[in-house]
């Protein structure tokens, strides 16, 4: 328990578990009903990041417990089966930034399913569609 703590809250995983605690207390002023979850959509279009289909807070929130979980399970393991040396600090130090992008993938395959529940998000086109309607565009 000690180690996923100082692991958690040791650099640089503190930003990401930073990020996940403004993610829990989104959710709670949601609960509570202070707020909705569909108050970020005006602001952001996730169809450029392959995230649409669902509000933006549920499309960050996803993202941000995967990098979390991404990262802090992949330094657990690192301090459990790495000896201590520079390169294992390296790591340590890289690791959390190199989980974004298969965060980012990873929240792409777990909110496409998602865009059901929100029927009055847009879903996210069809290959054949998206093509379809560059053509007519042209």
């Amino acid at each position: 328990m000690r180690t996923l703590l100082s692991v958690a809250t040791g650099p640089p995983t503190i930003l990401l578990t930073t990020a996940l605690v403004v993610v829990l207390c989104f959710w709670l002023l949601v609960a509570a009903g202070f707020t909705s979850v569909g108050s970020f959509d005006a602001d952001a279009n996730l169809r450029a990041w392959g995230m649409d289909g669902v509000p933006v807070a549920v499309a960050v929130s996803t993202l941000t417990a995967v990098a979390w979980f991404l990262s802090v399970g992949g330094v657990l393991l690192l301090a459990a089966c790495a000896p201590p040396c520079p390169a294992t600090g390296l790591l340590r130090m890289v690791l959390p930034v190199a989980v974004l992008p298969v965060a980012w993938r990873l929240t792409c395959l777990l909110v496409r399913p998602l865009h059901r529940l929100f029927p009055d998000e847009p879903a996210p086109p069809e290959r054949g569609e998206a093509r379809d309607h560059v053509d007519q565009a042209a």
